[in-house]
């Protein structure tokens, strides 16, 4: 359904169960960056209704998940570390167009969500599927459910507002691109890493 080009092992569950306070504060931070995009596409978009309507919702959701990791890292005796970088997520920041006309740019910054929510959804379910935790399993499977919608409604509104962007070619481009990308990735406690 996602259409990624290569699945995550599922040994990278392993890895990530390995260190559960760093892949809990990597992913509490993954959900405060997806409100933050979410609010972005609002900012830059408003004159679409539709959008802004679902998309604060969204961002309100995240925040929501955001909430729940923190709690799940509080519970468990955790702390909340500081921010990390996400090497995955800037090089797909790099890859996005941002050059072009406005609904270009605003085009591939929705397809640019689309990816994330793609893989974050892919990797729940890694995570859903091969921990031990069952606290867990059950977290990132409902997470994994939240995602899969939000990927949905990020590729539906591209090809909604779509005025000059073949919406299917460069979709296809992106998971070209993501399928290369993620290569390099797998080997740490990060939901992208």
């Amino acid at each position: 359904m996602l259409g990624l080009k290569l699945l995550t092992d599922p040994r990278w569950a392993n890895i990530a169960e390995s260190n559960l306070e760093e892949i809990l504060t990597d992913h509490a931070w993954c959900e405060q960056k997806a409100a933050s995009n979410a609010i972005t596409l609002i900012t830059n978009n408003s004159e679409h209704e539709d959008l802004v309507h679902e998309l604060a919702a969204i961002a309100i959701e995240e925040m929501e998940h955001f909430k729940m990791v923190v709690d799940i890292i509080k519970k468990r005796g955790y702390t909340l570390g500081r921010e990390r970088a996400d090497d995955y997520v800037n090089q797909l920041f790099k890859f996005m167009k941002k050059d072009g006309s406005r609904n270009q740019a605003f085009i591939d910054r929705l397809l640019f969500a689309a990816m994330i929510e793609a893989r974050s959804c892919e990797r729940f379910r890694v995570l859903s599927q091969n921990i031990k935790d069952e606290e867990l399993k059950k977290f990132y499977y409902d997470l994994m459910v939240s995602e899969a919608n939000h990927y949905t409604t990020f590729l539906n509104f591209a090809k909604q507002y779509t005025i000059d962007v073949d919406v299917d070619k460069r979709w296809k481009e992106w998971l070209e691109f993501e399928g290369e990308l993620i290569q390099s990735y797998g080997k740490k406690e990060a939901i992208h890493g």
